[in-house]
């Protein structure tokens, strides 16, 4: 790739306008390339959004159905959860597979890194694969009432064809893993 060039934005000043555990909001005073003065809202992510697509020895995954507040819509979703800062993704995978679905599983790979929505916020991702799975009690926050369900990893792909699926993670994630598949560049047992 080539060198990225300078930013040709100029930030005068920055504000906080909101801040929480989990996210800060800052309006920034600017020039913007064309040279005229403007403000930029940054959504700043305080966690990495991390993603974990849980594929046992028959080749069948599980999806967490869960409501959304911010889209009050009800959501079928891969596992998924925020690792804070210093605490490793692999890490968060893992606690967030325990926590929503109730597995614990020996292998984490790597499948996927996105920036989920650049153009106003800082958020990033990290998507993995989790095999060698075992089986436990999942352990859900107070504020998740999720359902689980086990399904061939296949239908979980044609569930983000038909749209069944909407989460931007879980839809990349499951693309990504769908094209691995297709590439050889993975094996799952079972698939």
């Amino acid at each position: 790739m080539p060198e990225a060039p300078d930013s040709p934005w100029t930030i005068h000043s920055a504000e906080t306008k909101y801040d929480n555990p989990w996210i800060k909001v800052v309006e920034h005073q600017v020039t913007n390339p064309a040279g005229n003065p403007g403000i930029y809202g940054v959504v700043e992510f305080k966690n990495t959004a991390v993603a974990v697509i849980p594929v046992d020895d028959e080749g069948h995954t599980w999806l967490v159905g869960q409501y959304r507040f911010p889209t009050k819509t009800y959501e079928w979703e891969v596992p998924e959860g925020g690792a804070p800062i210093g605490e490793s993704t692999i890490a968060c995978a893992a606690r967030e597979l325990k926590e929503e679905v109730g597995l614990s599983a020996i292998h984490y790979q790597p499948i996927l890194e996105m920036q989920l929505s650049n153009c106003v916020s800082t958020e990033l991702t990290a998507s993995f694969v989790a095999t060698g799975i075992t089986h436990g009690e999942a352990e859900p926050e107070e504020t998740e009432q999720l359902a689980v369900r086990r399904l061939p990893l296949r239908d979980a792909f044609e569930m983000v064809h038909r749209g069944d699926i909407c989460d931007a993670m879980s839809v990349a994630s499951l693309l990504r893993l769908e094209l691995m598949l297709a590439r050889g560049e993975i094996e799952l047992a079972g698939v």
